[in-house]
């Protein structure tokens, strides 16, 4: 009777304290880093109540959403969901498109290329697109490295859209001079000629089933726009926080990956390889010759980097708080001539901090 009753003592503790572990489980905000699986609709969530977040802010940050012409809106924390709207009859399987935000996607490309020994990003472009590619003298040509494209430094004329030879002409050596222009368009060229693969073809099986993307290229002669929904987005932002790397497999060199993320030269040093950077002494925008001080987004956490594209498409990515942020939109229609392409980021960033400091 003495040893069923001490049995039993000890199957109550046992109980009690599996309890315990699982009700501290819950009440812990998970640290670990997650990875929604390919070819599903599961994505783990985590609450705001459970970061701490002040969710009396939730719904001033959805009004502003609402009113700045917004069609998707997530926020990932270590891979998983905490936020997610979407508005004006924009679903999750709606595909949208990414504007300029898509360069990233060429960058992540062409690094993958070179991984695999098909180029090198310090040769000439000439090397893969052969000589007279641009309507320059020879010898301004050859100065121009796939490293010029992507980092904006090829010096090449930014004041035409159309990028046809007739329209690539000269203005300063590679390297001299920073210009936001479409001529970064070369590089899905490069990439197919140096690989023998349509790019398309390359970057699906190298970047987008890897990490179970959706979406498709548009190839135009004035800009080529990548289209997908906002949860292949926010993948390829996780791929981004987790610098290359997707679970277990490094899809994308993680050095490389972060010179994509650093200055990449000293004009403007808010501009890696064709990713925007917060937190530098300076930035320069589209369209311009003119040195801002500052930093690109000054409500917006410092080591931020983003991808930003036309109408106010974003992929927001903040390694020390393992987040990222998508939107996906028409235009908010917010001008200042102080910003990467429009005043939305500082805005947007103003509501962010409301919710989650």
């Amino acid at each position: 009777m003495t040893k069923s009753i001490i049995f039993l003592f000890f199957l109550f503790l046992t109980l009690s304290s599996c309890s315990k572990n699982t009700d501290d489980e819950q009440l812990t905000p998970p640290t670990t880093m997650y990875f929604p699986p390919n070819n599903s609709t599961t994505w783990q969530t985590q609450s705001a109540a459970s970061l701490g977040w002040n969710q009396n802010a939730l719904q001033p940050l959805k009004d502003f959403l609402v009113q700045k012409n917004t069609k998707s809106f997530m926020i990932l924390v270590n891979g998983r969901i905490v936020m997610e709207t979407y508005f004006t009859g924009h679903t999750s399987s709606t595909t949208w498109e990414w504007n300029s935000a898509g360069k990233t996607l060429v960058a992540a490309t062409t690094g993958i290329a070179q991984q695999e020994e098909f180029l090198n990003i310090n040769n000439p472009v000439s090397s893969y697109l052969g000589t007279s590619w641009t309507n320059m003298p020879l010898e301004k040509e050859n100065l121009i490295t796939v490293k010029n494209l992507l980092s904006m430094t090829s010096g090449i004329d930014d004041s035409k859209q159309l990028v046809v030879k007739s329209n690539l002409n000269y203005v300063a050596d590679a390297g001299t001079r920073w210009a936001y222009g479409n001529v970064f368009q070369r590089l899905i060229n490069i990439t197919s000629a140096a690989s023998n693969q349509n790019f398309e073809t390359y970057f699906n099986a190298k970047l987008k089933d890897k990490i179970g993307m959706d979406g498709f290229w548009n190839f135009g002669v004035i800009f080529s726009i990548y289209h997908s929904t906002t949860r292949s987005m926010a993948r390829f932002g996780l791929l981004a926080l987790n610098n290359g790397k997707w679970n277990d497999e490094q899809i994308l060199n993680e050095s490389f990956f972060k010179e994509c993320v650093s200055s990449s030269q000293n004009i403007n040093p808010s501009y890696g390889y064709l990713w925007w950077l917060n937190g530098k002494t300076s930035f320069m925008i589209p369209s311009e010759q003119t040195v801002f001080q500052g930093s690109l987004v000054p409500n917006a956490p410092q080591d931020m980097y983003a991808a930003m594209g036309a109408n106010d498409q974003r992929i927001y990515v903040i390694p020390s708080k393992k987040m990222v942020v998508i939107r996906m939109g028409n235009a908010s229609n917010i001008a200042n001539p102080n910003f990467a392409v429009s005043g939305f980021d500082d805005a947007l960033w103003e509501k962010i901090n409301a919710v989650i400091d």
